[in-house]
């Protein structure tokens, strides 16, 4: 079975992370997936816009699959690192994203609502930031996004205490766009694009290269994946990443020393 479904509808290109017997975390294989179907919309004029959701009722993206990275596994796109992860946050396209929050979005997950232009949310599910808890920080975006979508102090408590929000809570601070019930999220996100799609497909991609500062496909935060990037690699190098692994598969408290 395919670890990403791509489907379009009418002038929307809906794609699913289908792994929900892994919390649809991301592997290769979706980062692969995503980050074709992405290029696929771009290069199609029939498509419009994109929905991006999860399989199952549980889970919309658990992050990264640390069952692969303990394999020693590359979790990016084989020839497509620089899309990063699930093959979305770093791969910017001028056709609107909007992500369809069907479970809970921690790490990785909130990750990717932050890197799509509209969410709507199951009134289930959560988003956080959790990788402090775990040696780590957010490196797929999530540490510099955050603070620019939300007002900073929330941020900032958010990036430094790895605590979840609801759904609510999201909506209210803006961070996503609808909260209905679990069972329409789908339909909801479809009705959005729906919307977009009734508008004048160029000028809705002009409006959103004009917004965003998107130019050649690109965005103009390379300093602050840059400083991602080397922040990333200097912390999974420190014994606290290795102990907060360890603590984390034996179910205990981590026993952080600094170093």
């Amino acid at each position: 079975m395919s670890a990403v479904l791509v489907e379009q509808r009418e002038h929307v290109l809906v794609i699913v992370l289908n792994r929900p017997e892994a919390m649809n975390s991301v592997n290769a294989e979706v980062s692969a997936g995503v980050g074709e179907a992405l290029e696929r919309a771009e290069a199609d004029p029939e498509i419009r816009a994109v929905v991006l959701t999860g399989a199952g009722e549980r889970a919309f993206c658990a992050g990264a699959d640390l069952k692969a990275l303990s394999r020693g596994e590359s979790i990016l796109a084989p020839g497509h690192e620089d899309w990063n992860l699930a093959g979305y946050v770093r791969h910017p396209i001028s056709k609107p994203t909007i992500a369809a929050v069907n479970g809970f979005a921690l790490g990785g997950g909130t990750e990717l609502v932050l890197a799509s232009d509209l969410a709507v949310a199951a009134d289930t599910a959560t988003f956080g930031l959790p990788e402090v808890a775990r040696g780590l920080f957010a490196a797929a975006g999530g540490a510099f996004r955050l603070p620019e979508q939300l007002p900073r102090k929330v941020a900032m408590e958010m990036i430094l205490t790895g605590e979840p929000i609801t759904a609510a809570r999201a909506l209210e601070l803006g961070l996503i766009n609808r909260v209905v019930p679990a069972a329409e999220v789908l339909d909801a996100a479809l009705a959005l694009a729906g919307r977009i799609t009734e508008n004048a497909p160029l000028a809705v991609q002009a409006s959103k290269r004009v917004a965003l500062g998107l130019l050649d496909g690109k965005l103009a935060d390379d300093a602050a994946w840059d400083q991602t990037n080397r922040e990333i690699v200097a912390v999974a190098q420190t014994a606290d990443m290795r102990e907060g692994a360890v603590a984390f598969a034996q179910k205990r408290k981590p026993n952080w020393q600094a170093r």
